[in-house]
């Protein structure tokens, strides 16, 4: 099963693209041979796709249509096609070094696919000179033959939407760049991604844990339009000049196809920083509840030991998974992450610990006190850090969840190997 991908998301698969064996002057020739066919009957259009249900395609979707009457070519075509199918899928994907490639499809029945599924179709035709459509056409042409399909995909540099923006602009000398590059709407990788999965607490979640400080740099108007819809919405401001010099709007037209009852896109992310604190200290006082019971009470003792090992056993493990995404894997959008202040990978170690504590084992007792002193530790020094420069990345919810527990668990752990000791 083929599926069309552009995500944002979270977490990142990665890289820029695939070098091509051969460049596009020296083939388009074998494409087609025929760049002397009635030129004005070549119209271009960029196709735009709203939002669907599955999480790749939340971020939308978009093609770019050539339709030459000469020739009798009617094509839709796509990058950022994958197949869960192909070899090595999943460790590719964990690695991200995930091969996408793109293909033409027959334009009407491509459309009706997305109209079928209520997805949001809007098309804008593109004022081409006749030469800039005959150029487009063939390189479109050559990048579909099987030696130049396939590319290395990367969710927010070099996926479906950048590959399109990438294409016009090649053929109109750089208009698109050059009216953008310079232009920041105040938007980051982070916002647009999060905004995106608004309506999907786990993926949003995920998303804020695992993508690090790259994704809070400043976006360009250029680089915003990794998004199908922001390229669409900044196509409109682009000037080309046509054949006389004259300048025109590079959109002639637009129209809908069709608009989606049920999918649409958020303005911004949501506002779930209060929610996220409101959990976090429930958990902490239920933590700590636990550890002043656990003295006296066997039940509340197994509980507090279960849920300390719980608590660090999830913690660690993210905590692993976070440092393996920066120091082993392509995704340099979850380098330099802050959330290893709260994710700590040393917590694994008290999953084991903390029941040898909790038995009173002399070692264990030392050893784990510090090691829950050091877990805590951290996590508080990467909240006081906040207020220095260079520590931008947005981690406010996870704080706000996190950090209580790790005190409150760290405290409880301390508290209760304390008035052990006061016993004996």
């Amino acid at each position: 099963s083929t599926s069309n991908a552009t995500t944002g998301a979270h977490v990142a698969a990665i890289l820029a693209c695939l070098l091509v064996t051969a460049s596009p002057t020296d083939s388009v020739a074998q494409v087609n041979d025929s760049t002397d066919s009635n030129d004005s009957q070549i119209s271009v259009y960029l196709v735009t796709v709203g939002p669907g249900e599955q999480v790749w395609e939340r971020f939308g979707h978009n093609a770019i249509w050539i339709s030459d009457d000469a020739s009798g070519i009617n094509r839709a075509y796509n990058y950022g096609l994958f197949s869960f199918e192909q070899e090595g899928f999943v460790s590719k994907f964990l690695q991200g070094r995930m091969e996408y490639w793109m293909r033409g499809f027959d334009t009407d029945p491509h459309l009706q696919g997305y109209v079928s599924f209520d997805r949001s179709v809007w098309i804008q035709e593109l004022n081409l000179t006749s030469q800039q459509a005959i150029e487009l056409r063939d390189f479109l042409a050559w990048n579909e033959l099987p030696e130049n399909r396939f590319y290395r995909y990367h969710y927010y540099h070099d996926n479906c939407s950048t590959r399109i923006r990438d294409a016009i602009d090649r053929v109109i000398d750089g208009a698109i760049k050059r009216r953008t590059e310079f232009e920041f709407p105040g938007s980051t990788l982070r916002f647009h991604s999060l905004r995106l999965v608004s309506n999907d607490l786990l993926t949003y979640t995920g998303l804020l844990l695992g993508l690090g400080q790259p994704v809070d740099e400043p976006l360009s108007a250029w680089d915003e339009m990794f998004l199908p819809l922001k390229l669409r919405e900044h196509l409109r401001n682009v000037v080309v000049l046509d054949e006389n010099g004259n300048e025109r709007p590079l959109v002639a037209s637009e129209r809908t196809i069709h608009e989606s009852s049920e999918f649409f896109e958020s303005e911004a992310p949501p506002r779930w920083m209060l929610p996220f604190l409101v959990v976090g200290i429930l958990l902490a006082a239920f933590t700590f509840l636990l550890a002043h019971k656990a003295t006296g009470n066997r039940v509340a003792r197994t509980i507090f030991t279960g849920y300390s090992m719980l608590w660090y056993a999830v913690t660690g493990i993210a905590g692993l998974g976070l440092a393996s995404l920066w120091m082993f894997t392509d995704h340099d959008t979850s380098y330099r992450n802050e959330n290893l202040f709260w994710f700590n990978p040393v917590a694994i170690l008290l999953v084991i610990l903390v029941p040898l504590l909790i038995l009173r084992v002399s070692w264990a007792v030392r050893t784990g006190r510090l090691v829950a002193i050091f877990v805590a530790g951290v996590s508080l020094l990467g909240f006081v850090l906040q207020v220095l420069p260079g520590m931008d990345q947005v981690s406010g919810p996870l704080i706000a969840l996190v950090l209580p527990s790790n005190l409150a668990v760290a405290a409880g752990l301390l508290w209760y190997s304390s008035l052990e000791e006061g016993g004996r």
